[in-house]
């Protein structure tokens, strides 16, 4: 079996358009959430979203492929692009890219839970005015490949000359951290990588905004407070978009190339509830913690820190601070807690895939970023939840992502010794 290592990261999210800005931003406790700009809110509840600010798709795509592409691969583009680059896997400048060759067999591997959703919206509106003033509308030549989950991926590869194993994935919130996941497996079994993955999202529109908030797991709180995980008054989280991209290959590759390794891969537990389609079941979160922590090798006492799913619901959170007693006994009261969502919202694929990353640099820094906004305490919620930017070496971490259908991703970390 190889061992997997983490050899480039690029984002794009609410905290800033590029991976150090928004990991700067995050150990500094600034929130992301702001009033929502991309559409008219006066006559909708939930006004506050995790937008991207002053981002500009054309510094990787063309002015026809961003008319011709849903917003979430413009970031899933601009995310993979900055991670290639951090990994030296590629140079560019202006339209010109200079891959590697070892790009050309490499994979692809991006999760998204709504992938075009904004763009299909976009041409329903189209077609209702339509139908509302009688002028004929022809329906977008690009609307059916450009909102589909898998073209994240594929045109990541198109951009990236990549000719190798492509896969999208949409398994609800954890659909970035199951990208890793699957990456990590790839390589792990034999594949050559390198293998781009991640998750990418653009879900902040009409449709989204009232289709969550309509089902009651959406913050009713209209400012920068809405997200705040563990929190006594918490009443759900805040839709955010972005995207987070890692370049994923074996160390011994890492090492020949002379590349930057960000962290190792030892874990990775993938389960589900079989229990309702929202309701989240602690017994199931706890089984893929146990997973990935056997899988890695390791015991749960272990472990140093756990990034958590922390959405912010009353019932999410809950049942997360039940699974992790669940997994760790007594130990659970003595592990740093922090939630990344307290920040940036909830960028849901793309969240497990960020939040991956802040464990990384977390590890590397040792440096615990804080939950924000955690101001009374529930007391169902009890465990070391991280609320001031926190000082701790950290040797083994895990970073939990749980999604609607009682889908559960976790993946555990290391620094190679």
């Amino acid at each position: 079996m190889n061992r997997v290592v983490v050899t480039g990261i690029g984002a794009v999210s609410p905290l800033g358009n590029s991976f150090n800005e928004s990991w700067e931003a995050t150990k500094a406790g600034l929130s992301g959430i702001c009033p929502i700009t991309k559409f008219d809110v006066s006559d909708v509840s939930w006004k506050v979203a995790g937008e991207l600010k002053g981002f500009y798709a054309g510094k990787y795509l063309s002015l026809k492929e961003i008319n011709r592409l849903d917003p979430f691969v413009h970031y899933a583009v601009a995310a993979a692009m900055m991670a290639a680059e951090d990994a030296g896997l590629i140079s560019f400048n202006s339209s010109l890219v200079t891959c590697h060759s070892s790009l050309d067999m490499g994979g692809v591997i991006i999760g998204s839970s709504r992938g075009g959703i904004s763009t299909i919206e976009k041409e329903l509106k189209k077609k209702y005015l339509t139908s509302i003033t009688r002028h004929a509308s022809r329906t977008s030549a690009y609307l059916m490949p450009s909102t589909m989950i898998g073209m994240a991926s594929s045109y990541v590869a198109q951009k990236l000359s990549i000719k190798g194993y492509c896969l999208g994935i949409s398994n609800a919130c954890a659909s970035g951290t199951n990208a890793v996941g699957e990456a990590y497996r790839l390589i792990r079994s034999g594949y050559r990588g390198p293998v781009l993955c991640g998750g990418a999202e653009a879900p902040v529109c009409r449709i989204c905004i009232e289709g969550y908030g309509s089902s009651g797991v959406l913050s009713k709180v209209n400012d920068s407070s809405a997200s705040r995980p563990f929190d006594r008054t918490r009443d759900g989280f805040v839709l955010s978009e972005g995207a987070c991209i890692f370049v994923l290959e074996g160390y011994e590759s890492a090492l020949k190339r002379g590349a930057r390794i960000y962290g190792e891969i030892l874990g990775y537990g993938n389960t589900t509830d079989a229990f309702h389609q929202t309701i989240p079941s602690p017994e199931g979160e706890a089984k893929a913690i146990k997973t990935a922590i056997d899988e890695a090798g390791l015991n749960p006492e272990d472990i140093d820190f756990i990034n958590a799913h922390g959405t912010s619901t009353p019932l999410g959170d809950k049942t997360e601070t039940v699974a992790v007693k669940m997994s760790f006994g007594n130990r659970a009261y003595h592990i740093p807690v922090t939630s990344i969502k307290s920040l940036t919202g909830h960028m849901l694929a793309a969240s497990g895939a960020l939040e991956t990353a802040f464990t990384l640099m977390t590890m590397n820094e040792g440096i615990i970023p804080p939950t924000i906004n955690l101001k009374e305490r529930d007391p169902e919620c009890d465990l070391d939840y991280v609320t001031e930017t926190r000082r701790a070496e950290i040797k083994f971490a895990i970073s939990n992502s749980f999604g609607f259908g009682g889908v559960n991703a976790v993946l555990v970390f290391r620094i190679p010794p």
